[in-house]
């Protein structure tokens, strides 16, 4: 059979570095941390005290308080991302077969924010068992999907996944499958999550995974950095609407780059470290470079998991290097959680956004807060280091890997 193509054609985000994608894609220019003191708890008895919070959210501004106390501040940031996008792609729903538009939108850990408030108050209670009627919808990490799906009466594909860091990745690769087989002509998908809470920062600080920079919290998030400590914890949502490439053209869409490619792949390693020698990134890259047919020199930009922990930064380098050989060294790498901190569940699609302002706009982001190069890191590759760097960028390559094991890669390019 012929396999469809697949292509963006409606944007969307909230997260530490603006409101809408505008805001987000600026910020990136000017490599702008998003990290300061942790607002939404008291930290001031945890080791770490500090994240990338979306700044100045009012969540009022957006819903009405009914509508806002039946809902997670996940799904809230899920739903304004998916509204951004929708707009965005100008699809004319009163012409559209809404059985053929889905819904995937991935997180981490879902309603941990409502889950850990009912605990709370249980506590205080004396333990008596009086939950909220919404806690369940409210915890879910389904509900995101499930509420854009009811706002819009979109009725096909509908659902979540969870892997955690590489959620939202996974979503976009099952929409570019479901579209590519011809199950659905569009799907809203991406990922959400809002886990700066009292387990999400303490569970980590546990397991020694996020900075303790509390000092300098804008320049804690140092990927490639000799002095890295650990990722910055992150917040916020992105999606993306992908589309059939004769229906996008036949309504005459505006189209922001295809999705050529996708490629998943397990370390079967361990529960938080990553593979030591990036065999399983290296798999779900090659496998996402053969899907979009594609050889290692087509690649002009790698947007890296690059999280800022000193296991992960050098088995992803070393996956690359070994996969890519010369070409690594004509291409640009950088990693924007240097400034967004690691939004988990919905770290894939907004760096996926990234690699699309790449596209687009011939410019690709920097690895902001590098100050001292690490030694077991090879001087000659581009991480484009602190200033944003001009170049036309035809194909771009996005890599996002979860506790677990969970490896996903995929590809954006040009439409030809």
């Amino acid at each position: 059979m012929d396999l469809r193509r697949v292509v963006i054609t409606g944007i969307g985000t909230i997260n530490p570095l603006g409101h809408n994608v505008e805001e987000y894609f600026k910020a990136l220019d000017e490599g702008v941390s998003g990290a300061g003191p942790i607002t939404r708890f008291d930290a001031h008895l945890f080791k770490t005290r500090f994240a990338c919070e979306v700044k100045d959210y009012d969540q009022f501004k957006y819903f009405d308080r009914k509508e806002a106390r039946k809902q997670d501040r996940y799904c809230q940031f899920a739903q304004i991302a998916a509204d951004q996008a929708i707009a965005d792609s100008n699809l004319d729903l009163e012409k559209e077969d809404k059985s053929r538009i889905g819904v995937i939108i991935g997180s981490g850990v879902g309603g941990i924010e409502t889950m850990t408030a009912e605990v709370i108050e249980f506590a205080k209670n004396n333990f008596e068992p009086r939950f909220s009627p919404f806690l369940i919808p409210k915890m879910i990490a389904d509900m995101a999907s499930g509420l854009v799906s009811i706002k819009y009466g979109f009725m096909g594909p509908n659902y979540a996944t969870v892997s955690a860091c590489a959620s939202s990745s996974h979503a976009i690769h099952n929409s570019f499958d479901l579209i590519k087989f011809g199950e659905a002509d569009v799907i809203v998908a991406g990922g959400a999550e809002a886990a700066i809470t009292i387990p999400g920062v303490g569970g980590f600080s546990s397991a020694q995974a996020i900075s303790q920079r509390n000092d300098d919290p804008q320049t804690a998030s140092r990927p490639f950095d000799k002095d890295r400590d650990g990722f910055v914890l992150g917040e916020g949502a992105g999606v993306l609407v992908l589309e059939e490439y004769e229906h996008a053209k036949a309504r005459g869409a505006k189209i922001y780059a295809e999705l050529k490619g996708c490629g998943i792949s397990a370390d079967a390693h361990h529960i938080t470290a990553p593979h030591p020698e990036g065999k399983g990134a290296k798999a779900a890259m090659s496998i996402a470079l053969k899907s979009a047919g594609l050889n290692p020199e087509d690649i002009d930009y790698i947007n890296v998991h690059g999280t800022s922990t000193p296991l992960g930064d050098i088995a992803e380098l070393k996956a690359i290097k070994e996969l890519f050989g010369e070409a690594v060294y004509k291409m640009n790498i950088s990693s924007t959680k240097s400034m967004t901190g690691h939004l988990l569940g919905a770290a894939g699609v907004v760096e996926a956004l990234a690699c699309i302002h790449a596209i687009n706009d011939s410019i690709v982001p920097p690895t902001i807060n590098h100050f001292t190069d690490d030694p077991n890191i090879d001087p000659k590759l581009n991480l484009t280091f602190n200033k944003a760097q001009k170049r036309e960028v035809k194909y771009a390559l996005n890599n996002t890997f979860g506790f677990g094991g969970h490896n996903s890669s995929m590809i954006l390019g040009k439409v030809e």
